[in-house]
């Protein structure tokens, strides 16, 4: 989807939810080893990915679009092929 097209709302909730991926994948750790951060941030994080993750859905369903579209590329092969049937000309 480009970003011309989303809201207010939407551009903020992806800017959120890019920030706090961000901020997990910064802060993630080798097995083993303690986490910066606490359990209780780690909870937090995890509230506002769903918090974020419930609105997308709201604003998607009030749009009308589909939920479970997934990205392709354009030269990718489609799985569905449209194909127009002609009635036969009666003689």
């Amino acid at each position: 989807m480009n970003t011309e097209n989303l809201s207010k709302e939407q551009r903020i909730l992806r800017a959120m939810r890019k920030v706090l991926a961000n901020i997990v994948k910064d802060t993630t750790t080798k097995p083993g080893m303690p986490h910066p951060l606490s359990d209780s941030t780690i909870q937090d994080i995890r509230e506002c990915f769903g918090v974020i993750s419930e609105r997308e859905a709201e604003l998607v369903d009030a749009l009308g679009l589909n939920r479970n579209e997934k990205p392709y590329y354009t030269d990718q092969p489609q799985k569905t092929n449209v194909i127009d049937f002609h009635r036969p000309e009666e003689n």
